[in-house]
């Protein structure tokens, strides 16, 4: 904890000492501390930071910093930290909140909030404040000591000053609530009332630098007859009950200490001038802080008030009544201790002086403490550490009350020495060397506002004294423990603390001599007299890693005899079952290591029979079985690290005792983790698994120390489910699973007698859950083969007790082997059985991979898929198996078309069913080059297995979302959007698909399509990368792709809204083994309760969509998209695509449509562009319009397809669409398109200026002779026509000349004869023969 330094200068000394010039202070709860001098202060608040070194540490840290100062020259002389309890009920021993109060030179006094709010300022006197000292309340120790009550007391030179806690707790929290209040409302702050307070003129005595406020005491009878006599004389009279009064001690000079009684109720509490009046109202003030009276005015009432400084009402004088008087020692500070029995006083020749504060005397001086600063510790004895002898002391016995020490800690900045003295004649206990600069602080006080009810049930974590070191910049606090009052020569205490510490440095040496060693810790350990020091003793040594087995049973051994042999009220209890306890562990692992170290070699490695035997299966189920099991361990085996020295079976002796428990002739096993539980299980089990040691041995030997047969049936399955690889390379196991789980099922509580057939076993229901946990499903699946076939056999048995025992005369055969006993149980095992190979296939089939893998993978795609168990499928909803299915699928990346391939064999049984969805692979290997066929396999098999979980339908739902989230987690990676599209194309079902495909728009794509359609219409063309990456959240090239699989959807959603009435929603079953799944819906039945859409309206964005994708895909510029909608074309857009919205419908404004023919004129050059233009003449702001990796849109269709719904003429696409492809010399492709053209005639009109175009180019831009030539042959009016046209529009000019005749034709075809350009063709003709015949 760091408090942070304020100021350092050059000078070395200064830069240290600066905190001797500071006033300082520290809440006892530790949670402010205040630096201040003369006018400036700072509030530091505690926080949790990393150290240099990396640890997280509590360093003080500035809250607030500024001056105090209102008055001008007036600075800090005092300051306390005062932590008031919070007044909810639920309060849990924090404080509500610390009030810093500060004393001026000025003689006020001043109360602000941590943040530094000014709460209330009173002055008091016209001195400067001295000292400020508080009291809190504590429970009384005994009946004997007077209950003290809270109180702040402030020294003046003159006068001391007390206010009482209870008010001064109320006045405070009125005025913070009303500060609250003014700073929410704004208003002006409003002056609170005075506080209440005493006033005591101290007479009688020269200076006074410090006091000491002792409360409220009451005179025993003789003292009150002797200073009655004192005072009075011999005629003294005496009153019956003897006066309660305060007492104050004060240190200075003449006397050097002096005592002051007030007697209580001499004095009424003094308020300023102005309450007087209304002094009996003052209680109704405290709550009614809005009312005027009492000063309580707002601040410009007030202001002429405060100009003048405040009456400062007078002192009640009081005598000094004793005093230690020595006229040349001068005090300079006193402490209190806070049994408020004794105090210590320093003063300026180096003597620490402790006071005995009810005689009045001092009772032991320490020399040689020049500036001294002390505290006090106050250490409450913990009952559990008193010594085993029942000594003849009230003390001997653990019930009495706890005692209390108190210790003197007194600092010498000269020496730089902290020391801990035990009161009050006790010897210095402690001392430690911390450096010349430090500040002690001891607040001497804990939190106020608790009373004997509230403080009972409070425990605050209060410091009581802390060193404050400003050159390592650190907080320290010192502990003491008890023991240490405890004289020396009786403190057996502090003997067995050092017969301990040497046992500690005795377990870690390295001895090669271990007997030698034995018998020294026997010793040690028999010395010990605490019964509690002697079971930490003990501890200590059953945890050592360097004794062997021997010696640790031979030192509890020992010890346990000890204290057999000692009288029996001497011995402890506890200890003795302690040391039983132990013995019994280490008889326990005594015997299992000595069964596990026989090493039986099992007979020959069994045989396929004997398991078809064993698990009661005939040839098929076994053959089943196995070669399932098979698969799994291809598929389930990754190469993992094992260490030479990780033997199984083996367990320390430490860890053993660790691990177990004994307790009333049971062993239970401790909290452990998983891990620890396995390898306990493994020193059990596993040579018996193996068939290394004699499974009925170990079965006994347990079963007879203690060890319930469930606790035994959890160890060994935790073994078997954790040892799987071992387990399925070690046929044989399985057999010695069975013998032990037979062993352990007839044991006396495993299976309860009355068990009636009917019921569900609790013994077989445990061992089921541990198999449907299991994430190791061949493991499980044997086990619950194991499990299913001793159940049997144990049922036959009891029916056939019970049948022989009914059918007595009866020719009774028994039951043989192939009739089974029907019970309740036995329907759970073969359930278990079916789910959990299930479970064994399904697993099997995600972890096959994919051999070769496409050269770009996705993080998202690398992460390992967790491994299923059936208690994860039952859980997991009914569209669990299926979403663990997809999330496989998106890690290999497999196309649709393999799932489809996989699923052939339904095919065969639907010949007619349409084969939809084309393959569009974009994977950079093909997956015909894959190692395909064991995938294929496993995927058949699986559907073989899930008929209703993994149908196709539901399979590519799945797939459809798993690919959009991921590719949501990562919009960069456009091709999971495109794949998921693709699943989405798949799903034959039109219910199924149309709901999949809003639930994708809704949850996914509206969001960030309307962000893209916002900034495109603000930028007016494609957006750069930086802004798509703002807006939309990812590149300009994934926008682009975005959109056009934006398109797809919503071309697929249109589609099926259209089929969906044509076929009929499907029904979702489920396998029997899985009917009792739980969990979230599954995607299909959320799919299936999506309302129908409203078809206009998807329409109506698809038509965005396609402009957005145009706009992007072919980096168009000046355009806006929404500019080409009306109102209520706008805002339809981005609405629930189920919602009926209002549409735009009837005539369009013109002034659109030519906006729109526009933009769909320059889609269609774009596209022909993109599509035709040569290498060469490409730009380079086009390069980056290459064709992309998904399916582009046939765009001229889709432009005329466009012109429908935008109510432009689509003659007119198609005529420009013939147009471009002619500009660009693609004349083959304009003849085709030619022929979708309605109005040829004007077409014809604008193909002759294209003609014109590509002759004046040959003719006026190739300047050769014989173009000149032939130009003078021509007609003047060709000529003239030529000569007007302009060659610069065209996109090809190298189109051969025959080309151009063909295209002359096909113009002389479309125009007739009575058209007014048709002459002009005609010499055409006749130019373009003649300039081809050269």
């Amino acid at each position: 904890q760091e408090p942070e330094e304020e100021e350092g200068t050059t000078c070395k000394t200064q830069k240290t000492s600066w905190l001797q010039d500071c006033v300082l202070s520290l809440s006892p709860t530790n949670d402010l501390m205040v630096i201040a001098r003369e006018q400036k202060a700072v509030f530091l608040v505690p926080k949790w930071k990393h150290s240099d070194k990396g640890k997280e540490e509590m360093q003080f840290a500035v809250g607030w910093s500024g001056s105090l100062n209102v008055e001008e020259g007036e600075c800090v002389t005092s300051a306390l930290c005062i932590p008031l309890a919070s007044q909810k009920r639920s309060s849990t021993g924090r404080p509500d909140w610390t009030c810093i109060v500060v004393g001026f030179t000025s003689g006020y006094v001043r109360f602000y909030t941590e943040s530094g709010v000014l709460l209330l300022a009173q002055l008091l006197n016209e001195d400067p404040v001295l000292q400020l000292r508080c009291r809190t309340y504590e429970i009384p120790r005994h009946p004997g000591v007077t209950e003290q009550n809270e109180e702040l007391s402030i020294l003046y030179p003159a006068a001391i000053v007390t206010i009482d806690g209870f008010s001064l707790f109320q006045s405070l929290r009125a005025c913070r609530n009303q500060v609250a209040k003014a700073a929410a409302s704004g208003n002006e702050n409003i002056q609170p009332p005075p506080l209440a307070y005493k006033k005591w003129g101290l007479q009688d005595i020269d200076t006074v630098i410090d006091h000491a406020s002792i409360g409220i005491m009451t005179l025993s009878p003789f003292d009150q007859m002797k200073t009655a006599s004192n005072i009075g004389g011999f005629n003294a009279a005496i009153k019956n009950s003897p006066p309660a009064m305060s007492q104050y001690i004060t240190v200075g000079s003449s006397p050097f200490t002096g005592f002051f009684y007030a007697l209580e109720g001499s004095t009424q509490p003094l308020l300023s001038h102005v309450a007087l009046a209304v002094a009996s109202k003052l209680t109704s003030a405290l709550f009614n802080a809005a009312s005027g009276w009492l000063g309580w005015k707002s601040k410009h009432e007030e202001e002429a008030i405060q100009r003048q400084k405040p009456k400062v009402e007078p002192a009640t004088p009081l005598a000094v009544r004793f005093g230690l008087p020595d006229s040349r020692r001068h005090g300079e500070s006193i402490c209190l201790s806070p049994c408020n029995t004794l105090a210590a006083a320093t003063d300026d020749f180096g003597r620490v002086i402790l006071l005995d504060v009810a005689r009045g005397i001092a009772i032991r001086m320490w020399k040689g403490y020049r500036d001294a600063q002390v505290g006090w510790i106050q250490v409450v004895e913990d009952l559990h550490e008193r010594p085993e002898k029942v000594e003849l002391s009230p003390f001997g016995n653990t019930q009495g009350p706890s005692r209390v020490a108190q210790f003197l800690v007194i600092y010498a900045p000269r020496r730089g020495i902290l020391e801990v003295w035990s009161t009050q004649q006790g010897p210095r206990v402690g001392a430690f060397n911390v450096g010349k600069h430090c500040r002690l602080l001891y607040p001497g006080y804990k939190i106020m506002g608790l009373n004997n009810v509230t403080s009972q049930s409070w425990q605050p974590q209060t410091c009581q004294m802390c060193l404050v070191d400003p050159v390592s910049g650190s907080m320290k606090t010192v502990t003491v423990p008890f023991h240490l009052a405890l004289s020396d020569k009786k403190s057996e205490r502090a003997k067995d603390m050092h017969l301990v510490e040497k046992l500690a440095a005795l377990l870690k040496t390295k001895s090669p001599n271990l007997d030698l060693i034995e018998m020294e810790i026997q010793e040690l350990i028999l010395d010990i007299k605490y019964p509690a020091t002697k079971k930490q003793a003990l501890e200590s040594i059953l945890a050592s890693e360097r004794l062997t087995f021997c010696c640790l049973r031979n030192i509890t051994q020992t010890l346990m005899d000890t204290l057999q042999n000692q009288e029996l009220e001497s011995v402890d209890e506890g200890l003795l079952q302690f040391c039983a306890n132990k013995l019994k562990l280490l008889h326990l692992y005594e015997s299992v290591s000595k069964l596990n170290s026989l090493d039986l070699q099992s007979g020959a490695s069994s045989s396929d029979n004997d398991w078809a035997v064993l698990l009661k299966l005939d040839e098929k189920e076994l053959l089943k079985l196995q070669s399932l099991l098979e698969k799994y361990k291809q598929e389930n085996t990754r190469p993992a690290v094992r260490f030479s020295e990780d033997k199984d079976g083996t367990l320390p002796v430490k860890t053993f005792l660790e691990y177990l428990d004994y307790e009333k002739d049971v062993i239970n096993i401790k909290k452990i983790s998983e891990e620890e539980f396995v390898a306990l299980g493994s020193f059990f089990f596993w040579k018996c698994l193996h068939g290394e040691s004699s499974t009925e041995d170990m079965c006994h030997a347990l079963e007879s120390a203690g060890l319930s047969p469930q606790l035994l049936l959890s160890l060994l399955l935790s073994v078997w489910l954790s040892k799987e690889k071992d387990i399925l390379d070690k046929p044989q196991s399985v057999c010695c699973l069975h013998t032990m789980l037979s062993l352990l099922s007839k044991m006396k509580v495993a299976i309860d007698e009355t068990w009636d057939s009917q019921s569900v076993s609790p013994w077989w229901q445990q061992m089921r859950a541990a198999c449907i946990q299991s994430e190791n499903n061949g493991a499980a699946l044997l086990s619950a083969h194991v499990g299913h076939s001793v159940a049997a056999q144990i049922s036959n048995t009891m029916t056939e007790k019970k049948f022989s025992q009914t059918v007595l005369g009866a020719d009774s055969e028994g039951l043989t082997d192939s009739w089974e006993a029907l019970s309740l149980d036995t329907e759970y095992w073969k359930l278990l059985l079916k789910q959990l190979e299930d479970c064994l296939i399904l697993q099997t089939l995600l972890h096959s991979r994919v051999n070769t893998r496409p050269s770009k993978v996705s993080s998202l795609q690398a992460e390992p898929l967790p491994r299923l168990s059936v208690r994860k499928l039952l859980e997991g909803g009914k569209g669990g198996i299926a979403d663990s299915v997809a999330k496989w699928i998106f890690k290999q990346d497999l196309s649709p078309e393999v799932l489809k391939l996989a699923d052939k064999d339904r095919e065969v049984e639907n010949p007619d069913e349409p084969k939809e969805g084309d393959n569009r692979c974009f994977l950079e290997t093909s997956e015909a080059d894959m190692d395909l066929g064991a995938i294929s396999d496993l995927l058949h098999l699986a559907y073989e297995q899930f008929p209703c979980s993994l149908e196709l339908d539901v399979l590519h739902a799945h797939c459809c979302w798993e690919y959009v989230v991921q590719w949501n987690k990562d919009p960069e990676e456009a091709r999971f959007f495109v794949r998921s599209i693709e699943h989405l194309k798949h799903i034959l079902n039109a219910h199924v698909q149309n709901g999949i495909a809003l639930m994708v728009w809704n949850t996914f794509l509206v969001k960030r399509f309307s962000a893209a359609t916002y900034l495109m219409d603000k930028v007016g063309k494609s957006p750069k990368d930086r802004l798509c990456r703002r807006d939309v959240g990812m590149s300009d090239t994934a926008v682009t792709c975005f959109l056009g699989s934006c398109l797809d959807l919503l071309q697929t959603l249109m589609e099926a809204d259209v089929s969906r009435d044509e076929m009929q929603a499907p029904v979702l079953d489920t396998e029997d083994a899985w009917l009792s799944v739980e969990g979230p819906t599954s995607i299909v039945e959320l799919a299936l309760e999506q309302k129908h859409i409203h078809y206009p309206l998807v329409e109506h964005h698809s038509v965005l969509c396609s402009i957005l994708y145009a706009v992007m895909r072919f980096a168009l510029k000046s355009v806006k998209p929404l500019s080409l909608f009306d109102s209520k074309g706008k805002n339809a857009f981005f609405k629930d695509l189920t919602s009926i919205q209002l549409l735009p419908s009837g005539e369009m404004d013109p002034n659109f449509i030519s906006v729109r023919q526009q933009f769909l004129l320059k889609v269609v050059s774009a596209a022909v562009r993109a599509q035709h233009s040569g290498v060469n003449d490409r730009d380079p702001s086009e390069e980056a319009v290459t064709t992309p990796f998904w399916k582009d849109q046939d765009w001229p269709v889709l432009a005329v397809d466009l012109a429908h719904h935008l109510q432009v003429n689509e003659d007119i696409v198609r005529r420009h669409y013939v147009g471009e492809l002619y500009n660009h010399g693609v004349d083959h492709l304009g003849e085709e398109a030619i022929l979708q053209v309605q109005d040829k005639e004007v077409l014809a009109s604008q193909l002759l200026l294209l003609i014109g175009q590509r002759l004046a180019y040959a003719l006026f831009h190739t300047q050769t002779r014989e173009g000149m030539e032939l130009l003078a042959r021509l007609p003047p009016t060709l000529c003239t026509w030529l000569k007007a046209m302009d060659p610069h529009g065209l996109q090809n000019t190298a189109v051969p000349v025959a080309t151009t005749a063909k295209l002359v034709n096909k113009v002389i075809e479309l125009l007739p004869e009575n058209h007014g350009q048709y002459s002009l063709a005609l010499h055409l003709i006749e130019a373009v023969e003649a300039i081809s015949i050269p």
